[in-house]
């Protein structure tokens, strides 16, 4: 398919996962990109751990990264339901026919895209926080708080949950809601029997006081582990960084001091491994996702919760898809309109089944209760695996078939008019890989 393109160079802000995917992916549509980090350093090493599911690893393939990610991590077996008192509630075993999922460390993914940046020959530039953007009828500028600027045909919002860029788009956007939970995780050298000390499945218990998650490393040296706590309020980061891990360790063993295996895992937790989440977020569904030459994909613009396991994999699908778009529709505007139009339907489903799950988290004791009674009923029901996992694990993007373009819609028309905007210092989950990162 020929087209002539009027989008050559695409400024993308966010250097996390979704700002190099699909910088990666603009390369392979064959239009230019360069992406822009606003730290001044890249992020080596930071980052918790998460899934990427048969969906995401399908569509890292289409830039070429397949075989690469397949070797960081370990593969995530069948999902195993608990009550908290060691009792298996249900089990997903995954789809035959589908690869398993990877639980990785952010790090891992973020090395192997960096790798494959450098060797692209795509530019990454540190240190350039968005603050503004100016558009003409030959292009679109970006201006960032050392003074410098940037121009390109677009600009490609990749800055996570306290996107720039979806301001600029929107000055009355959302932002991102808290899920009412926090999140802390490490590692424990409590080995589990049989095979989920071999880590060949992945566990999730609904404990007394809070959710609990964990599985065996593939070396069998011990476990990672999750905890998922109910906090009504918000904890700001700096109070957060401000607990000691040994008071953040002791403050998850007690809360799982009744809940099997979870208390063991616990007592041979490693405090030097804790990492914390103060504020596990979801984002509400955004009314416009793009203005002008500007656009948003990844957490800017559709962050499910964590409960979804489905972060990383959407971000990745909609930074590919984007790029499929503006490669077949020669017009931005056409393109970012056929672009919204495959993927909201999808990311927003995702999200609100992902919201009555986090709920079910965040709920107290007797909501907790009802699950553990009414969850085998509905496992062997309407929440088979099948029924489950196919839409999502199963959904790929066929790079190869030509996009076409939507029925135009009226214009996404911001509720204030456009006007710089200001770092608001939150630190989005895409615009720096894991500084506030999902704890599974």
């Amino acid at each position: 398919m020929s087209v002539t393109r009027t989008a050559k160079k695409a400024l993308v802000i966010g250097g996390g996962i979704a700002g190099p995917v699909t910088a990666l992916a603009l390369r392979e549509a064959g239009v230019e990109a360069v992406v822009f980090e606003a730290y001044r350093t890249s992020a080596e090493g930071i980052g918790g751990t998460f899934m990427i599911a048969p969906n995401g690893l399908g569509a890292l393939a289409v830039v070429g990264l397949e075989a690469e990610v397949g070797r960081i991590g370990q593969p995530a077996g069948p999902m195993v339901i608990e009550d908290g008192k060691g009792g298996v509630l249900a089990e997903f075993a995954g789809l035959a026919d589908l690869p398993p999922g990877r639980l990785m460390r952010r790090a891992e993914l973020y090395e192997v895209l960096q790798r494959r940046l450098r060797e692209s020959g795509i530019e990454v530039r540190y240190g350039k926080r968005l603050v503004g953007a100016e558009e003409d009828a030959d292009g679109i500028t970006a201006r960032f708080d050392d003074g410098t600027s940037a121009t390109g045909d677009l600009l490609i919002g990749a800055d996570g949950t306290g996107s720039t860029v979806r301001t600029l788009i929107d000055p009355a956007a959302p932002s991102a809601r808290y899920t009412g939970l926090l999140g802390v995780g490490g590692y424990s050298s409590h080995r589990l029997p049989g095979r989920a000390g071999r880590g060949e499945s992945v566990h999730f218990a609904h404990g007394a006081r809070a959710f609990f998650g964990y599985w065996g490393l593939a070396d069998g040296s011990g476990t990672a582990w999750f905890s998922n706590i109910p906090q009504p309020e918000p904890m700001a980061p700096e109070r957060a960084r401000a607990i000691d891990a040994q008071e953040w360790l002791r403050r998850c063993r007690e809360l799982h001091a009744d809940d099997r295996p979870a208390r063991e895992v616990l007592r041979a937790a490693d405090a030097a491994t804790i990492e914390t989440f103060p504020r596990l977020e979801i984002m509400p569904s955004v009314p416009h996702w793009h203005r002008g030459r500007m656009v948003l994909v990844g957490d800017s613009v559709h962050a499910p919760s964590n409960s979804s396991g489905q972060g990383v994999s959407l971000a990745v699908e909609s930074a590919v898809e984007l790029a499929r778009c503006l490669r077949d529709l020669p017009d931005h505007t056409a393109a970012f309109a056929a672009y919204e139009a495959l993927r909201r339907p999808r990311v927003e489903k995702i999200a609100a089944d992902a919201a009555r799950t986090n709920s079910q988290k965040s709920a107290g004791a007797l909501g907790r209760m009802v699950f553990r009674l009414v969850a085998p009923i509905a496992m062997r029901t309407f929440m088979s695996p099948e029924r489950m996992l196919r839409p999502v694990h199963g959904y790929r993007i066929d790079w190869d078939r030509p996009v076409t373009p939507v029925a135009p819609a009226a214009p996404a028309v911001p509720t204030a008019p456009a006007a710089p905007a200001v770092p608001t210092g939150r630190e989005g989950r895409e615009g720096r890989a894991g500084r506030t990162g999902r704890a599974a």
